[in-house]
């Protein structure tokens, strides 16, 4: 199996941007601990991160023409409005699971609503990079079967 795992806009600050909420690891460390996942899990974790909306569609769409299993999404602020990224993962066979490192539902009011969940197997939401694993652990056990 293999796994695209896509963040969105300002998530390249990771570390830096408002460590309160976000922790102090960088995209960096998450990316190295998908190298650890990948020899526990037995599947191959593809990192892409872009700040740009119509990068992040066209990634989607590579996920499908690229047979991935399963597509990990944290659209960050594009989650509250972009319909374009929820259409296109309707447009795709292959399931999404959408993460988000804090808890957007104890956060700003705006931060409650996304237009990206309807469209998704699940939501992991306010676990910190652990939510990633999270995630990837359902992912797997969704395509076996076993959820």
């Amino acid at each position: 199996m293999k796994f695209l795992v896509i963040n969105g806009p300002n998530l390249n600050l990771l570390g830096k941007r408002e460590p309160n909420v976000y922790g102090k690891n960088t995209l960096d460390d998450l990316h190295q601990r998908f190298k650890q996942l990948e020899q526990e899990y037995k599947v191959k974790v593809d990192p892409f991160q872009s700040n740009h909306e119509g990068a992040i569609i066209d990634k989607l769409h590579e996920a499908y023409e690229e047979n991935y299993s399963g597509v990990i999404l944290n659209p960050g602020a594009f989650t509250h409005y972009s319909y374009a990224i929820r259409d296109a993962i309707a447009s795709i066979d292959v399931p999404v699971i959408e993460v988000h490192i804090s808890n957007v539902h104890t956060r700003e009011a705006f931060r409650r609503e996304s237009v990206i969940s309807p469209v998704t197997i699940g939501q992991i939401v306010g676990f910190g990079f652990y939510g990633y694993e999270l995630a990837l652990k359902a992912m797997t056990e969704y395509i076996v079967g076993r959820v």
